[in-house]
Order: structure tokens, then sequence, then C-alpha cells
């Protein structure tokens, strides 16, 4: 006879592992293993907030606000969040507009006459859009002597470097180029057309009619802020305090919630702030004089991620990461801001996402025959086509394809990473995990260098042919020594030839508070420091005559030998 004690013994059993197994299948479970290894007290971390149907389903603090102090991060936690208040500042632009105090189309000058005249208007909507061709402000702040996160930058010296420009990256809305610049200026056109700073003005008509009571722009370094989360970016096994040094606002300083953020979330579906014409705005791509439509909108990007529409936009600036994903046909979003700068809050919020979302999303692309079992070229057919490679249309677009762990890699001249390239045969490859960039090798002919095509996911298809390796002499780069100087930036820039500790000779440069910094010789003429390109221009004669200097977000800067006069007073 069974005794009295095995079913309840039973059942207890399987309640328990019934539990379990419920537990281990719940969201909030996966989630929390998403974030496992900065949920400690010993790390830096994320907060997270997810938004479902105009209400926050799950929300929590992994890891440590302060770590000085042993504070944890919580949803009440605020973040510096960087370009993610590029999204509030055309909020603002768009209020004025609404009011008609402003158009969209009006030329910038007109509120900011201390930008020069470019020959042709850049305007608002340009602005908006990243096709204005301003040179970005951290990029010319750093050509000038300040220094990211450790000078204090303010508006004023925002303005001070744009408005030493004489030049444009390229013709207004003909391209397209990421400007922190533009949402800077932007804040300074609703602080001159409202009357009142821009931290006021947002707060009176966006953040307090919402209900986003942690949230501000910071237009004052100095001041004390409650609960703020310090950022931190890894030193080995440890980290160190990775934090801005702003007073300026616009591209950047927004400080706030995983909290607040869905308050301003649902504003996308309840717009109290703007009505229904605001939210259409924001989310209105751009398109340039050719017709071509952007993803990029006013302070947010227009996707889709797995067959499902999504709006996003993220952040970064020194320890701090943040992005904000929206799903609107599915009503859902994540808000994830970390205070780590090897975070990447943008692949954790789309995980978030494949966890809630699974059962509306397309399936993950599946793996194909030829990635389980990949062709694999001998080192003959590999060393074939290691070199550099120019685009035939512009000369300072160059490409490196090297071995590297007895892989071919592809990767820009002027970055030290290289990524992976799948050989499809031997002269065709395939770059990226999502959109395919297709390379192919062309036939060489005899005597002609080896030439290769790229073709972009869009369909733009680039030529680009081999160019001989240069290693110069000392007597050689002595040719590129001297004092440089330009119009557009304050410092001197000096070049010198000096022997490193390999014992050859190395073409240095020098300049305010930077450097020395080591110039990598490519081809003639053309040098990389760090992520910079330097190309040497010569007159009729073939004498260096000057240099031209490109960042990122800086193209073709002027520099010229000599000393500039000083003006008379």
């Amino acid at each position: 006879m069974p005794s009295r004690f095995l079913v309840p013994a039973l059942l207890c059993l399987i309640t328990a592992s019934c539990a379990a197994q419920t537990a281990a299948e719940k969201p909030e479970t996966k989630v929390d293993a998403l974030f496992q290894k900065i949920d400690t007290t010993i790390s830096p971390g994320c907060a997270l907030s997810v938004i479902r149907d105009h209400k926050i389903i799950y929300e929590r603090g992994y890891g440590m606000a302060d770590l000085d102090h042993n504070v944890p991060i919580t949803p009440t936690t605020v973040f510096h969040v960087a370009s993610m208040s590029k999204q509030f500042t055309a909020a603002s632009i768009l209020l004025l507009a609404q009011e008609g105090k402003l158009s969209l189309d009006d030329p910038v000058r007109k509120y900011i006459p201390e930008l020069a005249d470019f020959g042709t208007p850049v305007t608002i909507r340009e602005l908006l859009h990243h096709t204005s061709g301003l040179r970005d402000q951290w990029d010319l702040l750093n050509l000038s002597g300040w220094r990211y996160s450790r000078d204090r930058i303010t508006d004023a010296d925002v303005l001070y470097v744009v408005s030493k420009q004489r030049t444009l990256n390229f013709p207004p809305n003909t391209q397209f180029l990421y400007s922190n610049t533009g949402y800077t200026l932007l804040a300074q056109i609703v602080a001159r057309v409202s009357g009142e700073s821009f931290r006021t003005f947002t707060t009176e008509r966006i953040f307090a009619p919402l209900g986003m009571k942690n949230t501000h722009f910071r237009d004052d370094f100095d001041e004390i802020v409650k609960n703020m989360a310090y950022g931190y970016a890894p030193a080995g096994d440890t980290y160190r305090l990775s934090v801005t040094n702003f007073d300026t606002v616009g591209a950047t300083s927004l400080l706030t919630t995983v909290e607040d953020l869905a308050l301003w979330d649902e504003n996308f579906y309840n717009p109290r702030v703007g009505g229904p014409a605001l939210i259409q705005q924001l989310q209105e791509r751009g398109r340039l004089n050719d017709g071509t439509q952007l993803d990029y909108a006013a302070g947010l990007e227009i996707s889709k991620y797995r067959g499902l529409n999504v709006v996003d936009h993220g952040g970064a600036d020194a320890g701090y990461r943040s992005d904000l994903i929206r799903f609107p046909d599915q009503y859902f979003s994540v808000a994830c801001l970390c205070n780590l700068a090897s975070a990447n809050p943008g692949d954790l919020a789309h995980k978030v996402a494949d966890i809630y979302l699974a059962n509306e999303m397309q399936p993950a692309e599946p793996a194909h025959a030829d990635d389980v079992n990949p062709l694999v070229l001998t080192p003959e057919q590999m060393q074939a086509k290691v070199g550099i490679y120019v685009n035939v249309k512009d000369a300072d677009d160059l490409v490196r394809w090297v071995v590297k762990d007895g892989k071919l890699q592809a990767g820009n001249v002027g970055e030290d990473w290289t990524y992976a390239v799948k050989p499809i045969s031997e002269n065709h490859f395939q770059l990226g995990e999502v959109e395919h960039v297709d390379v192919t090798f062309l036939p060489s002919t005899p005597g002609a260098p080896q030439e290769l095509t790229i073709k972009q996911p869009d369909g733009k298809l680039e030529t680009f042919s081999a160019a001989l390796a240069f290693t110069p002499t000392a007597a050689q780069l002595a040719e590129y020594a001297g004092i440089y100087s330009s119009p557009e930036v304050d410092p001197l820039y000096e070049l010198k030839v000096e022997s490193g500790a390999d014992g050859a000779a190395h073409l240095v440069l020098h300049h305010l508070k930077n450097g020395p910094d080591t110039l990598q010789p490519v081809i003639r003429d053309f040098f990389t420091v760090g992520a910079s390109k330097i190309r040497f221009t010569r007159d009729s004669k073939g004498v260096i005559n000057g240099f031209l200097l490109s960042t990122g977000r800086v193209i073709d800067l002027r520099f010229e030998p000599g000393r500039p006069a000083i003006p008379a007073r």
C-alpha cells in the first residue's frame, strides 16, 4: 500500500518542477540573462524599461551607477544619453515651426549670422536631416586643440570653431553625413527665436507637460544632479571614470531616466505635446536633391528589423551609451541606458525585443550551405588580393586587404580593425552579416594594376584600383616637413622627421594639446594619423604646397605651408 506521504510528495515535486520551468520560460528571466555579466556590485551597468501597450511591463537596473560609493543602478537613475538628445531638439524646432515662428526652409544664417556664407544657403531642414555639409563640431574642436571630455566645451566654443569654417564637406542636400554641428545650431535657433534658454524651452514645452520630472538638458556641468550615473570605461580588470565635460546642448547633454523615456514614448501614440503633426514630422525621412530617400528623419532613424517597422536612435559620449527603440505597429518599445563605454544598448534592446516579439518577427536569416562548408582559399590565392586599393573617382577613399589569422580580411585605410570576408569564389566576396556588400576582383590586364568593384546593398557600384605601397626614406619624408596653418582652425601644425623606437625615420605631427602623432605612409603623398587622412598636394612644378586633412566627419580641411600673418592692430 503506498505511503500517505507519497502523493503529496509527488505533487510537490511536480509543482516545483513546473514552477521552475515556468520561471525559466518567463521573458523577464530571459531578459535578465542578457545583462548577467554586468549585474554585479563591481561593474557599471544599464537601466532598462520594456514598454508595451502604453505601460512599462518590466523595468530593472543592472550594475552600479557609482562605483566609488557603491550606488546601484535603478529605473530612476539619471543618465547622460548623448545623441538620443537629438529627437527632443528636433521636436523643439518643429514646435516653433507649428507656431509660424520659423520655417524649416529658412536659411540658418537668418538666425545665426556668425555662420559663413557658403554660396549656397544651408537650411534648417538640412540640419535636421544631416544633409547640410557642415563639418562636425567634435572633429573641429579636436583639430583646434580642445581635448574631448578633458577641456570644458561650451556652446560658445562650438560657435567659434564653426564660424571659422569657409567651406563645407559637400554642397547642401547632396549627401548624408551625420553632423553634431547641425543639432547644436538647431538648439541655438530655438533659444534665439523663443527668447529663452534651450533648457528652459524644452522643460516648459516638452518635459513638464509629459511629467518627465527627472529629465532636462544639462547646460551647466557644475550643477549637482541627484541620482546621476557616472560614466566608466574598461581599464584592464577594473574601470576608469569616463564622463563628459560639456556646457553645450542640442546635439547632446540630455539627462533622463528609462521611466521618463516611457512617457516620451507614449507621446508618439497619444501626442499631448505637438499633436499628431509633430509625430508625423519627427518621422518624416529626408530626401536628397537627386531623390534618394534617407533612413534618417528628424532626430530619429526609420528602418525595419526582422520584418517589423522600427523607429530608433542611440547615443554615445565618453562612458555613456543609450538606445530607445520603438516598434510602433506592436505598441512595443525598449529603453536601455548604460554607463559603460563597452556596452552596446542597441544590441541589447534588439535582443530584448527578440524575446517579447518572437511570434511576430520574421525568422532570423537561416545559415546557408556555404556558411556551413565555406570555400577555403589557398595562401597564394589570398596573398594575390593583399594591398591598398584607391577609389578611381575619389582619391581619399582607400581600402586595404590583408591576411589576418589565416583569413582574408578587408578594412578602411586609417582604421585599425578589419572585417572578415566570405569568399563566394576565388574573385567574388561578401562583407556584412545582414546587408551584403559584394566585392569582385576584375580580370587583370598585363602591366595594369589590379582592379576591384564594390557593390553596396543599395546597388551603388564603385571601382578601386591597386596602388603602390609607399615606404619613404628619411630624405623623402623631409620633403613633407615644415609648419602648416589653416584659416579654419587656430593651431599651427608642425611636421618633423624623427627617429622612432624602431630606429627608423618617421614623419611626426605636433600641434596644440595633441601629439606627437606619427604619420603612417600609405601611398605617395598620402598618410594616415589615427583615423584621419592627410593628402599632400603639389603645384605645377611638383613642389608640395600644402595638404588636405580629412577625418570621419571633416572632409578636405586645407592647410598651407608657413605661419599665418598676424593682423596689425
